[in-house]
This record gives structure tokens, sequence and C-alpha cells, in this order.
């Protein structure tokens, strides 16, 4: 595919801390400024951190610094109009040929901040938004303004019936890019045969599921431990939860990682226990690091990721025996995952960079010769 004409590309995200969306923006951004394009990307967090995923140097990142709480509803107000000045100022100030907007709230003030300004504006949805709650007032807004995005990016077949038929129309299913760090040089092998899990300690992601389908095999495998890499505010819970079920030397916590494929090359099974997720790209990296998976089935995107039987196992959502049972099958058959592990990898296929790279060149250009 022949490379388009170098674009001025301006990403808008809340931050750029460890998160799905951010890992996607951040290798979307150095695959296009590899391609040649100039990429800004704002942000509603102040510059106090550094990203957390690594970004090229000629990458320009713009931090608002607008991401304070709110304590009552009139603060609320005039923080986000706050945002959406300061917002809308930021994007003039990087002239794009186009907006590209992640998650729905930001999303919303995007569009906001970008009313009658003339630049095209895409809006990206992370999630399945049929499995995320959304204030009413945010839900409302959100069904009004995406119908003056030029596209809404979602992940699945299933995001994109969640919306109306005038919505729907400006739709496009486009998965998330899957990179791959290469091996770190002193990557060693655990003593002991991991599940792991990885994502933020939060309720959507599921691991006091995952500790509770554990519990039922652990004393089966007592070789085996649970490994869940992240951090979040549900720590002390899980702890408690570890500590209550008798599991407190066989689940590690080791907190968040810089080097997540490492940590996933060296699992022996991954194990996806979420509530809701829309493209999970942990499920994905999982695989293409030569992982064998088990996953809850909870939306159409698990699905077009791992491919049941062949690299992994489905299984039906929230129900943690048969998630067990799952665990178990390929905890006992190491021929089975040497087989899937063998499988797993052919996910870059379908979602490797250059391909889904592709895509979004083809769709920016599209819309951007439309103007």
């Amino acid at each position: 595919m022949s490379r388009p004409q170098s674009r001025r590309i301006t990403f808008v995200i809340a931050s750029l801390t460890g998160g799905g969306a951010e890992r996607v923006i951040s290798t979307m951004a150095n695959a296009w400024v590899a391609r040649g394009q100039t990429i800004t990307i704002i942000t509603m967090t102040g510059g106090e951190r550094k990203p957390f995923y690594p970004l090229d140097s000629e990458v320009h990142l713009v931090p608002l610094g607008r991401s304070r709480p709110s304590q009552t509803p009139l603060h609320a107000i005039r923080n986000n109009l706050n945002r959406i000045r300061d917002l809308r100022r930021a994007i003039v100030s990087s002239q794009p040929d186009v907006v590209i907007s992640f998650l729905d709230t930001t999303n919303v003030l995007t569009l906001l901040a970008t009313r009658r300004l003339g630049f095209p504006v895409i809006v990206a949805e992370h999630t399945d938004p049929g499995l995320k709650r959304l204030h009413p007032a945010w839900q409302q807004l959100r069904r009004v303004l995406y119908p003056r995005a030029n596209r809404l990016i979602v992940l699945s077949e299933s995001a994109r019936t969640y919306f109306p038929a005038r919505i729907q129309q400006r739709t496009v299913i486009l998965p998330n890019p899957i990179a791959i760090d290469p091996a770190s040089e002193t990557i060693a092998n655990p003593d002991r045969p991991q599940i792991v899990g990885m994502g933020r300690f939060g309720p959507e992601k599921g691991f006091d599921q995952l500790i509770d389908s554990f519990a039922l095999v652990a004393p089966e495998f007592p070789d085996w431990d649970l490994v869940i890499w992240g951090e979040g505010a549900l720590r002390p819970d899980l702890e408690a939860q570890c500590d209550r079920l008798g599991l407190g030397t066989r689940v590690l916590l080791p907190g968040q990682t810089t080097r997540p494929h490492d940590a996933l090359r060296t699992a022996t099974i991954f194990a996806l226990s979420s509530r809701r997720e829309g493209f999970p790209m942990v499920l994905a990296e999982a695989l293409a690091c030569g992982t064998p998976a088990v996953a809850f089935a909870i939306s159409s995107g698990v699905g077009d990721i791992l491919r049941d039987q062949i690299d992994g196992l489905l299984v039906p959502s929230g129900d943690t025996t048969v998630f067990a049972q799952a665990l178990a099958s390929l905890m006992t058959d190491s021929n089975r995952r040497t087989t899937m592990a063998a499988n797993a990898p052919h996910v870059l296929e379908r979602f490797g960079v250059e391909t889904i790279m592709d895509r979004w060149d083809a769709l920016t250009e599209d819309i951007i010769s439309s103007q």
C-alpha cells in the first residue's frame, strides 16, 4: 500500500498513564511518526508525570493540567468549561489535518471544543459502551454530539450496534494495533508454572473472579502460582480475598511492570477474567507472545481475538466454576498448551501494527480528502 502524504494528526486523551487506550495512542503515535506524520498528543492531565508507555521523541506532548476532580456540580460545570476552552486553544495551535479523540467523556469535550473550527474529528470508543455505565448527562451529550463526528471508531460489532442508526452510519469497526516489544536480554523463566492476569485493579477487570477460580484448582495443582500484574484501588480487597482463601503464598501481586510482554512471555497460561472489555489488548498481546489463554466471552471483541480451542479457551461470562475447569484442562495437558502456544502468535496477522495502521491511513486520507 502506498503511504499517504505527510499530515498533522492531533490526538486527545485524558492521560497517558498505564491503561489500554493509552497504550493504543502511544503505539499509533510512534507508528505514524515512523511513517513521516507530525503527531501531537493533548492530555487533560498535567506534565508532572512522564508517559507510562515509550513515545518517540518527535511526538509533541501538550499537557493541559485540567484533570482536577470537581467537588460540586457547579464546580464540575466550571471545570468542564475551562477544559473545553483550553482544549480548543491547544487544538487550534496544533493546526491539525485531523483530530482523533479517545474515550467517551473526552470525546464529548473534544466535539464541543472543535465546534465550527472546520477540523475533521474522529472519536474512538475503547470499551464496549453497552457494558459500561455512563452518567446520564454524559450519555445524553454523547448521543447528541457523536453524529457530528466525521467517524466513530469502535472495536467490535456489539459496540457498533449499541448506538442508534444515525450514529451507526458514521461508525467504523477498527481493531487496536498490537505491537510487541523485543524480549529482554535478562528475561528468566520462573521456577514454577504461572497463570498470569494483567490490568488495572478495578471491578471491571474481575480479578476477584480470577482468584475465586484459582482457589478451586489450587489444591489439585500445588506447583502452580497465580500472578496478577497491575495496580489500583482494589489491591487491599484482593489481598484480603487471597488471605481469606488461604492463597497468600500462591497468589502474587507484584504491581505494574514497564515490561509487560516479558511477563506475558514467561506465563504458562494467560487469564482474562474481565467483566467488561471492548477489545482487550492484553489478551491479544499475550497470544502474540505465544501464551495460550482462557478468557470470559464478555464481548464479540474477545471472540475476534481468541480462537476457541485453537489458541485458547472461551468461557461463559462470569462462570468461575467453568473458568476453573478450563484452567485445569490446560494445566493438565502440556501438549495441548504447546499446540495452542504455536497457534497464538497468528493474532499478529490480523491485528499487527502495519496491518491496522494501513487501515488508519486509508480512513484518515478518505476523511481529509472529502473535506
